[in-house]
C-alpha cells in the first residue's frame, strides 16, 4: 500500500483541511476591490448607473472586482484629491490629472482621444454686449461648482473679484447648466465644446472658448499593482470593441481611448492654485 494510504483519519483530514485553507486564501486574493472615482459631473444616485458598465466591463476583461465611489460634490472630490488614500483609479480632466499625478504620483493610464475646450455662451435675450467676455461682467453665469474646470476657466476670465459675473454654481451635471440658461435663470453658461454639438441650443451666442487641453484621464494610484494598472489600460484601449459601452463612451463623448502621459498634464494643476486647499 502506498504511504498515502497508510496516512490515519486524522492525518488525512488535516491535509484536507490546510487545502481549503490554501483554496480560500487564493480566492480571498482574487476578490480584491478596486475602487474607481469618477469627477462629480453627475449626482452620485446618476453616477452609479452611468458608469456601471464600465465597472462591469473592467471587472470581466481584468479578473478584479470594480466598485464605484461616487462624490457627492466639488467640494468633496477636492477635499478626497488631497487625500490620495481614497481612491485606486481616477477619471479626471486636466487640471486634476496633473494634480493627481505631480503630488500623488498617481500613474496616468489613458486618455480620451478627443481634447477637453470649453465654450461661454450668451442667451440670444441678454441685452449686455456679447462681443467678449467682459461684456458679461454683470450677467449671471451657469456652470458646475468650483473647483471643476469650467468654473477655474471662468475664474481666469474674469480674475478680478470686484468685476467678476454671478456665477450660479449649483449644477448638479453640465446638462443642468444648459438647463438653467435655457429656462432663463441665468444670461449664460460655461459649458464643454463637445457637448454643445449634441446637446447645444444654435440660438445661443458664442463669446468665448478655451484653449484645448488634453482629454480626461484615468489614472491608478501607485499603490495599485503594475500587472492590474496594465489590464486596465489595455481593458480600456480596446472598448470599441465592446458594445455593452457604446451609451456610455456617447455620454462621456468618448470615441476611444489611446495611451496617457505625464506630459500630457504638465502645468495644469497650475489652475488650482486659486482654491482653497492647495499648497
Amino acid at each position: 500500500m502506498s504511504r498515502l494510504t497508510n496516512k490515519s483519519p486524522q492525518c488525512r483530514r488535516t491535509a484536507h483541511l490546510a487545502c481549503l485553507a490554501l483554496l480560500l486564501a487564493g480566492s480571498v486574493a482574487a476578490a480584491a476591490e478596486y475602487r474607481f472615482t469618477p469627477e462629480p459631473t453627475y449626482t452620485p444616485e446618476a453616477a452609479e448607473e452611468i458608469y456601471r458598465p464600465l465597472l462591469d466591463y473592467l471587472s470581466k476583461a481584468t479578473g478584479e472586482t470594480f466598485i464605484l465611489v461616487a462624490p457627492a460634490n466639488y467640494s468633496s472630490y477636492w477635499r478626497e484629491i488631497r487625500q490620495p488614500d481614497n481612491t485606486d483609479f481616477s477619471y479626471d480632466e486636466a487640471h486634476f490629472a496633473d494634480y493627481r499625478i505631480q503630488r500623488a504620483n498617481f500613474i496616468p493610464l489613458v486618455r480620451r482621444l478627443q481634447p477637453t475646450s470649453y465654450t461661454l455662451q450668451a442667451s440670444p435675450y441678454f441685452e449686455g454686449n456679447t462681443e467678449s467676455p467682459k461684456g458679461l461682467e454683470n450677467a449671471k453665469i451657469a456652470t458646475m461648482p468650483a473647483p471643476s474646470l469650467g468654473y477655474a476657466l471662468l475664474a481666469e476670465i474674469f480674475p478680478d473679484p470686484v468685476q467678476q459675473p454671478e456665477i450660479k454654481s449649483n449644477s448638479a451635471s453640465w446638462r443642468d447648466a444648459m438647463d438653467i440658461l435655457n429656462s432663463g435663470e441665468a444670461d449664460a453658461m460655461i459649458f464643454p465644446t463637445w457637448m454643445l454639438e449634441t446637446f447645444g441650443n444654435p440660438s445661443n451666442i458664442t463669446v468665448f472658448t478655451s484653449s484645448e487641453f488634453a482629454g480626461p484621464a484615468v489614472l491608478a494610484s501607485p499603490s495599485v499593482p503594475e500587472d492590474v494598472r496594465n489590464k486596465v489600460r489595455d481593458a480600456l484601449l480596446n472598448v470599441e470593441g465592446a458594445p455593452e459601452l457604446a451609451e456610455l463612451l456617447l455620454e462621456l463623448g468618448v470615441t476611444r481611448f489611446v495611451p496617457a502621459s505625464a506630459e500630457d498634464y504638465k502645468g495644469n494643476q497650475s489652475m488650482l492654485s486659486g482654491f482653497y486647499g492647495y499648497k
